[in-house]
């Protein structure tokens, strides 16, 4: 479990370190103010030692902001892994998709934003696409490096005795690829939270995205930094998780005997 806890060492040193950048921030620039730069003990005023309803409200909104991330990350995921199998078992559907991938993820989501409510309103089939749109392009490209790097001498021998591409992919390329997969899906959960974010900003109306958006205008500096600070700790914490059970997963590949 060493590599489990150096992780964790590692996650807390980063946090560490961005609390650093946060703090170097406002006192490099004072001029920003302490009424618009929040420090991190403003924040936690804000949420812990103000009114109750400003944590309920920030935690109602970050409910509803995780539940749309989900939704983007668990489509966006299934639709680069599917993507990715399929690429592996023909190039020619690989010739053609990843270009059209390039071509998305160039095309800035905020411009497609209006498009996407244009089309499909502003309930949940707007959110899956939007996150879904984040989260694809870079799982997709990861998790096809990874099978395309899996032992060819392997993948030979299941085709030698008559195993078709489908079973040497799910026997041996798959089973490569977890460190991939789990780098995609790492890579992911900040991009379903932005994502999430977007399609709260110009599309839903609810969740913490449109807060913010709401709390700019009315100068509302506090719960502006307090939903930043929320998403970005919500972020950590489920890189961390990820980054944890990828680990376990490794030493357990390596030591099947550990449970």
């Amino acid at each position: 479990m060493k590599s489990v806890l150096a992780f964790l060492g590692s996650v807390a040193l980063a946090t560490v370190l961005v609390l650093a950048v946060w703090f170097g921030f406002l006192a490099a620039f004072p001029q920003i103010g302490p009424r618009i730069g929040q420090t991190p003990m403003d924040v936690w005023t804000y949420l812990f030692d103000g009114k109750p309803a400003h944590r309920a409200q920030i935690i109602d909104g970050l409910t509803i902001t995780l539940r749309d991330a989900g939704l983007g990350f668990v489509v966006g995921l299934s639709l680069a892994l599917s993507g990715a199998a399929l690429a592996l078992l023909s190039r020619e559907f690989e010739r053609s998709a990843v270009p059209v991938a390039t071509l998305l993820r160039s095309i800035p989501l905020v411009t497609l934003a209006p498009i996407l409510v244009a089309t499909f309103g502003r309930g949940m089939t707007m959110v899956a696409i939007t996150g879904a749109l984040v989260v694809f392009f870079p799982a997709f490209v990861t998790i096809v490096a990874g099978l395309r790097a899996a032992p060819q001498q392997s993948m030979d021998l299941i085709r030698a005795y008559g195993g078709s591409e489908a079973k040497a992919l799910r026997m041996v390329a798959l089973p490569a690829a977890l460190p991939s997969l789990f780098a995609a899906i790492r890579i992911s959960v900040p991009g379903a939270l932005i994502g999430a974010l977007i399609a709260e900003w110009l599309g839903t109306g609810e969740g913490l995205g449109s807060s913010m958006l709401k709390a700019i205008p009315r100068y509302d500096y506090p719960q502006l930094w307090a939903s930043i600070a929320v998403v970005a700790a919500a972020s950590i914490v489920l890189y961390t998780l990820v980054g944890a059970v990828e680990r376990v997963v490794a030493l357990h590949f390596a030591d099947p005997s550990v449970t």
